[in-house]
């Protein structure tokens, strides 16, 4: 698997070669499409989750916006790809949102946190998955399994 930092550095390689125009486009932005392997261990393992990465212009000063692509029911992504990870955020409670020292390693650091360090519930996105593991974690494990085979291989 390519890692989403080295596919990001070599689209940044073929970026620095564009044209004058092209590169005024205002849509110099990047945009990286990458898979994440859960192979070992947790609920997510044998899963394949495809990730977008847009880096905006104003990047290392503001975050990368990150979306999951593929299904998951994840007490921190939504169904629709929607992903709390604190930094992510710009601007944190809790001290450890976005800061420019912050590279795009570390966020994917993070989404991988989000599936091994699992079930920090204090502040869920999907509440409903959220709550589904509290209450019963053999059948939050089999529709994790389910959304696993059904979009995650």
């Amino acid at each position: 698997m390519l890692t989403l930092a080295s596919k990001l550095k070599r689209d940044d390689g073929l970026r620095g070669s564009r044209t004058p125009a092209a590169a005024s486009d205002s849509t110099r932005r990047v945009s990286v499409r990458d898979k994440l392997l859960v192979k070992d261990e947790g609920y997510y393992q044998g899963g394949k989750f495809q990730f977008e990465t847009e880096v905006p212009d104003a990047y290392n000063m503001v975050p990368p916006k990150v979306k999951c692509l593929t299904r998951i029911w994840h007490p921190n992504i939504t169904e629709t790809g929607e992903i709390c990870l604190s930094l992510l955020r710009e601007h944190s409670i809790d001290g450890t949102g976005w800061a420019p020292t912050r590279t795009l390693k570390d966020v994917v650091w993070g989404l991988n946190s989000l599936f091994t360090d699992l079930l920090n519930f204090d502040d869920p996105l999907n509440i409903e998955a959220a709550e589904h593991h509290l209450r019963d974690k053999e059948d939050f494990r089999s529709k994790v399994d389910d959304y696993i085979k059904r979009y995650a291989r």
